[in-house]
């Protein structure tokens, strides 16, 4: 259950993460050419020191949930299915029958 939730919140995260990438001003623009003017809710500077934080933040976030994830899976892939396996059986032996040599055979 739980790995399961912190597989769903890591492909959030990644998805979130491109989109911040996405978002960043580079050399080719991509797609921080669509981010508006200054006068937007990042201030006046406008999303570039935001962005770098958010980035940041998210990237960091990342990388603690994949080191969770990995714990939680080494962990699960230590136990066994035969730690859970019940020894104790309903299930009788056959008799051993003894001949006349003094083997015991089994019919």
């Amino acid at each position: 259950m739980t790995t399961s939730l912190l597989l769903i919140v890591q492909i959030v995260l990644v998805i979130i993460i491109v989109i911040a990438v996405l978002l960043q001003k580079s050399s080719s623009i991509g797609l921080g050419a669509y981010s508006g003017s200054n006068d937007s809710v990042f201030g006046a500077k406008g999303p570039s020191s935001f962005l770098a934080k958010a980035t940041f933040t998210i990237g960091f976030l990342f990388v603690v949930n994949t080191i969770t994830l990995g714990y939680m899976y080494s962990q699960s892939s230590q136990a066994s299915v035969l730690d859970a396996m019940v020894e104790n059986t309903n299930v009788v032996a056959p008799a051993a029958v003894e001949t006349k040599e003094g083997n015991k055979n089994v019919k």
